[in-house]
């Protein structure tokens, strides 16, 4: 039961969740980062690293979505490791609903 990376990640990529994570199962797009299901080994380290609140156990009611998002990006995008500065918009979009219809990138973030 992994966690996964849900809608406030998006316009806000705070990366402070990659640097403890013990397996390195985050994966960057543009402007969000995803949780690769398969290898969380679900310690749950990252949950309380995120600022935005964007990191769920997929145990939570409604993630079923978030799960295969997260499944399918983390195939398509660059590992990342170490962490960064977070969008120069973060502070702007943290709390702003539906990100995922209005404001979602499927395109590759930079790697490391």
């Amino acid at each position: 039961m992994p966690y996964v990376v849900t809608d406030n990640c998006i316009r806000c990529k705070y990366t402070d969740c990659v640097e403890v994570c013990p397996v390195d199962c985050f994966y960057e797009g543009d402007n969000m980062l995803v949780i690769h299901p398969d290898e969380c080994i679900d310690c749950g380290v990252c949950e309380p690293e995120c600022p935005a609140e964007a990191i769920k156990p997929d145990t939570e009611p409604g993630l079923e979505k978030w799960l295969k998002l997260n499944a399918e990006y983390a195939e398509k995008w660059p590992n990342i490791t170490v962490r960064k500065d977070p969008l120069p918009e973060a502070k702007e979009f943290d709390g702003v609903p539906n990100k995922l219809e209005a404001h979602f990138s499927e395109k590759p973030g930079e790697g490391d």
